[in-house]
């Protein structure tokens, strides 16, 4: 089943970029688990995941998975691939900054026997989100001792 695992994640990015929220479900459990460990946070089921997805567009309604790269392992797949758009909505709590962001994203998307996602450990840089966007300062660099 494992090259079947990378088209499911394939074609699931495919339909966040093309906001077929419904075709994105597919892919997912009916218990999936999402943990944004950037920001501590874990959706559980197939409504808080689509809550998750639908606070991205609505943070950056152009966003867009772009130059994706996938690693076969099985019943577990490694997503790489740039997120990136326009911050037009409200990012959690801050204000839009109309700046654009561009970040690495790596996914771990476990899969069950029958294809379906079951839980995803996701890890961003929020930091340099946070900075593109404008909200945090770039950390000082310190002269050598």
């Amino acid at each position: 089943m494992s090259a079947k695992t990378v088209e499911i994640c394939k074609a699931a990015h495919q339909a966040f970029n093309k906001r077929d929220f419904d075709g994105l479900l597919n892919a997912m459990a009916d218990d999936v688990v999402y943990h944004d460990r950037a920001r501590g946070l874990t959706f559980r089921g197939k409504k808080e995941y689509r809550q998750y997805a639908e606070s991205w567009i609505g943070a950056f309604s152009n966003a867009e998975i772009t130059e994706p790269a996938y690693i076969d392992a099985g019943d577990t797949v490694v997503a790489q691939f740039t997120g990136q758009g326009t911050n037009d909505g409200s990012f959690g709590p801050l204000a839009a900054s109309g700046k654009p962001a561009s970040f690495a994203f790596c996914e771990i998307i476990r899969l069950n026997d029958k294809g379906k996602v079951v839980s995803v450990d996701a890890y961003y840089d929020q930091l340099s989100v946070l900075q593109q966007l404008g909200h945090a300062a770039a950390p000082q660099a310190t002269a050598a001792r």
